[in-house]
């Protein structure tokens, strides 16, 4: 046989093993109608198993949408039949989603929600009490499945609802046969839930309101009711009370600049009785608040220092640096020695001064050196007499013996500080 008859030959046969294969490409009208039937049977499912019957159904139409032939890209107007398919197929799954269940799994989640919310809630007197109750009512009406005792504390409510929570798990009850009893379950999990969500916390209160739950504003009387604004006043009546714990909170509540100056003062003006706003003005110090610093500075508490050296170690802002040395000086910590004495050659005139007073005011024999270099030759008389007077705060022998041998000096401020040493 030819070459020719080959070919022939062997392109007839291709064609007929071609027409022995069956046309798999599927139709835009195939898919509409297969979701329609997949709508109907969703209507008509009862059981779960039916529900996953309808959902491999619709995995299927799924994956058969991805071998429909693309729109014509030269035609603006054609329209994507595998659009409004999607768009179906996403309808679908919604309402295969809607009509599962109820699961007990979905009562247990509800009751674990409820556990944190009662535990993390930060509860009013009233808001505890509609929460207990709240609990309380969920127990009497799931108490067919599971007993126990709602207690007098949300931890305690919490502890109730997880031994329900437990009981449901072990019952294992099955979404078909079990509906009702989970149904039940569901509704009432629910009910506790909108009662959680309406109980009152702090937050559902103005700083205000807050602040009069708290008992803020008791104290005001007609005799008392001075200072505008009132709140002000009631902290400042508080402060003498030694109710510093209901102070800070109101500092930290009203949280305005304006208000924060006048909490400052009145901190400040309590000395070391202020001790238990250190931890709240310790941290506000450190954002390099200068208010807080000198508060710290009157409280003396030495755990302040490592975080305030850390703020006078380069010759940055100088009006921070000079509140700093001073708060160091009065909380007068031997470990400020070092890194207060370091400042006496900042470049700043003001700071060197300061720097000198605060190793005065903290009266380590260590700094009698230092001071003595900087009284001899220091550029600055204001900085010279400072660092005479620290010598005769410190007072020992050796100090006023450096600060007494300026009695002469060109300047009267150092003249002035050498002849007290000297009478010392």
């Amino acid at each position: 046989m030819s070459n020719g008859d080959d070919e022939t030959a062997d392109s007839e046969a291709a064609d007929e093993e071609t027409s022995d294969v069956p046309d798999t490409t599927v139709t835009a009208e195939e898919l509409q109608e297969r979701l329609d039937e997949a709508k109907q049977e969703l209507e008509a499912a009862e059981t779960e198993a039916a529900l996953d019957g309808v959902e491999e159904r619709l995995d299927s139409i799924e994956s058969d949408v991805e071998g429909l032939p693309e729109p014509d890209e030269d035609d603006d107007e054609a329209e994507d039949p595998a659009e409004e398919i999607e768009s179906r197929l996403s309808d679908l799954r919604d309402d295969l989603e809607a009509q599962r269940g109820p699961y007990a799994e979905d009562v247990v989640g509800i009751l674990e929600d409820a556990q944190t919310t009662l535990t993390d809630s930060e509860w009013t007197d009233d808001g505890e009490e509609d929460a207990l109750a709240a609990v309380e009512s969920f127990l009497a009406e799931v108490a067919d499945y599971a007993e126990a005792e709602a207690g007098d504390s949300p931890a305690d409510a919490a502890d109730a609802l997880g031994t329900v929570a437990e009981v449901i798990e072990a019952e294992s009850l099955d979404p078909d046969a079990d509906d009702d009893s989970i149904a039940e379950l569901l509704a009432a999990a629910e009910g506790l839930e909108e009662d959680l969500e309406a109980a009152e916390v702090w937050g559902d209160l103005t700083v205000q309101e807050q602040l009069d739950a708290k008992g803020f504003y008791d104290i005001l009387t007609n005799e008392n009711r001075k200072d505008f604004p009132p709140e002000w006043n009631a902290a400042k009546l508080h402060a003498r009370e030694g109710n510093l714990e209901l102070v800070l909170y109101a500092f930290d509540k009203l949280g305005s600049d304006f208000m924060e100056e006048y909490f400052l003062d009145i901190f400040y003006h309590l000395g070391s009785d202020a001790e238990p706003a250190f931890e709240k003005m310790h941290e506000l110090a450190q954002k390099r608040n200068k208010g807080p610093i000198e508060v710290l500075g009157k409280i003396g508490d030495d755990r302040a220092c490592e975080t305030l050296h850390e703020f006078i170690e380069d010759d940055g802002d100088p009006a921070l640096q000079k509140v700093t040395l001073r708060s160091l000086g009065a909380i007068g910590s031997e470990t400020s020695v070092q890194p207060v004495a370091n400042r006496l050659a900042a470049e700043s005139d003001e700071v060197r001064s300061v720097a000198a007073r605060a190793l005065g005011l903290l009266g380590d024999t260590r700094a009698v050196e230092p001071l003595a270099d900087v009284l001899e030759g220091d550029d600055s008389d204001e900085v010279r007499a400072s660092a005479a007077w620290a010598l005769r705060q410190i007072g020992t022998e050796e100090a006023l013996e450096e600060a007494a041998k300026y009695t002469d000096d060109r300047a009267y401020l150092v003249q002035s500080e050498a002849e007290k040493a000297a009478g010392a």
